[in-house]
């Protein structure tokens, strides 16, 4: 596989090593590698000298198991076998928990209680649309201010949309901005059926969490946490919009993760469009998984071409000189002479047939081109893709992360993509 030359290289390591890059936010479609990137470009920046914390939101908890940590949790812990003047922190947002800590933080101890006991809370916490992508953000922000790391990598959330956090800050604000929680209690104001009849249009805004609690004691509950909340809600407003400021400042970089595939390259067409439109800095696009073969000059036509030959047994007799045909059986009516066996001698035998579990060499050769011819395909099908991703947005600088054999499961497999990510060569002699 060829790099179009129009499509310059993703540079990893210099954005690594730029004291100046603060935060790196891997953003794409689901089942890209978004977290398997974050953790590799997190090893990788360690064990270059930079103090990382990689923050991720994948329910899987691959990253834990990547890097030999029983679990993560919402603090952040350190990575054991970083080889590198570096150090390497993980850790996976709790969505609930990181609610709240600011609570915790905003209020005295009195309101604090009466605010995480209150059962509208605790809905809106754990299911209100929009929630995990705020709190990833106000993570991010958390982790900035406490300036305890030169290097914040971000793997966003499993959304259906993946850039679902850059709208989640204005959306979450504008929720808890205080207007729009005092409408929700003018029908316990309002009381009877014009009440209800209002609070149901305000409701169809929520989760189907909070939509179970309808009713009077509903309507006490968001009382009671607007009245615990009230000087909390400006804080919301203020800390989303620093944090917006903070993804479009210099210091941060945006990496859009894709597969070699059709769906993906859209997804990521989509989110190159997107950053540009709301002026966030992107680095480039790191396409993954990309396949190659060791034996690119052989095509798929002439893979084929020679397999059928082999299964048809139209293949060069070396025992007969170069232009020599084997025959696949004698004329009609012929047979070739034996001698006569001498004293002691066993008459002639001819070889047993090959069974059905017993393979030829042809048999097996044929196999493999085959399989060769289906691995070109592959090859072509990817370049195609890549190269209309290229020339929507030839501006993009790309790197190429060829596919491994395996799951990546330990930090040897995360270097080992780090390295393919620093490369940013084509996946030429990938398996």
């Amino acid at each position: 596989m060829t790099v179009d030359p129009a499509a310059a290289p993703l540079e990893v390591d210099p954005l690594l090593d730029d004291p100046e890059t603060r935060i790196i936010v891997c953003c794409g479609s689901g089942g890209v590698g978004k977290t398997t990137t974050a953790a590799a470009l997190g090893v990788r920046a360690a064990e270059r000298g930079r103090k990382v914390v990689v923050l991720t939101i994948d329910p899987a908890r691959r990253l834990a198991q990547s890097m030999g940590i029983d679990s993560l949790d919402n603090t952040p812990r350190q990575v054991k076998g970083v080889e590198g003047p570096g150090e390497l922190h993980a850790m996976m947002l709790d969505m609930k928990r990181t609610f709240d800590e600011i609570v915790e933080a905003h209020a005295d101890q009195d309101r604090a209680r009466a605010i995480l006991e209150n059962p509208f809370y605790q809905s809106l916490s754990a299911g209100f649309a929009g929630t995990q992508e705020y709190m990833a953000m106000e993570k991010l922000g958390q982790l900035r201010a406490r300036d305890e790391w030169d290097l914040i990598v971000v793997d966003t959330p499993p959304s259906r949309s993946a850039l679902d956090f850059l709208d989640a800050p204005k959306r979450l604000g504008s929720f808890l901005d205080g207007k729009f929680i005092r409408l929700l209690m003018a029908p316990a104001k309002m009381g009877g059926r014009a009440g209800m009849k209002f609070l149901n249009v305000g409701m169809s805004m929520m989760t189907g969490t909070l939509g179970k609690l309808l009713g009077g004691q509903f309507l006490r509950d968001v009382q009671t946490f607007v009245a615990a909340m009230d000087t909390m809600f400006g804080g919301f407003r203020t800390r989303a919009d620093a944090t917006y400021r903070l993804l479009q400042a210099p210091g941060t970089a945006f990496l859009v993760v894709a597969a070699p595939e059709r769906d993906a390259l859209r997804e990521a067409a989509y989110f190159v469009e997107r950053l540009a439109a709301e002026e966030m800095p992107l680095a480039g696009l790191v396409l993954n998984r990309v396949h190659g073969s060791g034996a690119a000059r052989l095509s798929a036509e002439r893979a084929r071409a020679a397999a059928e030959n082999l299964e048809e047994g139209r293949i060069v007799d070396q025992g007969h000189g170069k232009n020599g045909v084997r025959e696949a059986a004698s004329p009609a009516g012929s047979s070739p002479e034996s001698p006569d066996p001498g004293p002691g001698q066993l008459p002639h035998q001819e070889p047993e047939s090959q069974t059905p579990e017993q393979p030829s060499v042809n048999q097996l050769t044929a196999g493999l081109l085959r399989l060769h011819a289906e691995r070109m395909q592959v090859l072509k099908r990817e370049q195609r893709t890549r190269d209309r991703f290229t020339a929507l947005h030839p501006e993009v600088p790309v790197a190429e992360v060829a596919a491994l054999p395996g799951d990546v499961h330990d930090l040897a497999g995360l270097r080992a993509i780090g390295d393919r990510l620093a490369g940013g060569s084509p996946a030429t002699g990938a398996a």
